[in-house]
């Protein structure tokens, strides 16, 4: 990928708990040292990708069109699937960081099993990054959190919003407050 070529083209690195994606929040938890907030039971199954593999799949679609007059196909641009707290164990057992499981404040099933195949672009010659491969996702990640550990806002890590009155009420009764400084300064 051109990003390889110089790390100013790059792209940007959300970790935030509100609008982050759950794996950078996790390895820039772990990072900092950070207990890895998870929230319910983490029983919520994402979707996973790395970047070039949205980039190929993209390539892939615009190769590979539909023929005239044929019906609308879906194409999920995923890698893998994973719930939360299994992808909580992963990080924490990568960088030796404990879980801490805290009040959701998304308004959310506790559990969902999202069901979605690849099947179609593996099929057009996607090889997906996985996030155990030896360069896979979990280790590209972790260096990037690692390396620009210092510049992060360690205030934005766990979340802060919640998506309702519902939810703000369920944290005020069973959130955990985290003094995220001091836990920063100590790693």
């Amino acid at each position: 990928p051109q990003t390889a070529r110089d790390e100013r083209l790059v792209n940007r690195f959300d970790y935030d708990g509100d609008y982050g994606t759950v794996l950078n929040r996790f390895l820039m938890q772990g990072a900092l040292g950070i207990p890895l907030t998870v929230y319910g039971t983490g029983g919520q199954t994402r979707a996973l990708i790395h970047i070039t593999d949205t980039s190929k799949c993209i390539e892939l679609a615009i190769n590979n069109p539909p023929k005239s007059g044929s019906p609308v196909e879906i194409l999920n641009q995923i890698a893998q699937t994973a719930r939360v707290r299994d992808l909580a164990q992963l990080v924490s057992d990568t960088t030796g960081t404990p879980l801490q499981f805290v009040t959701n404040p998304r308004q959310e099933a506790a559990e969902n099993p999202l069901e979605v195949s690849n099947q179609k672009f593996k099929l057009l010659g996607l090889s997906p990054i996985m996030l155990d491969d030896a360069a896979g996702l979990l280790e590209e990640v972790k260096s990037i959190a690692n390396k620009y550990k210092d510049r992060c806002d360690v205030q934005a890590v766990v979340s802060k919003s919640y998506w309702n009155k519902a939810r703000a009420s369920a944290a005020g009764e069973g959130g955990v407050a985290l003094d995220l400084g001091a836990m920063a300064k100590k790693n």
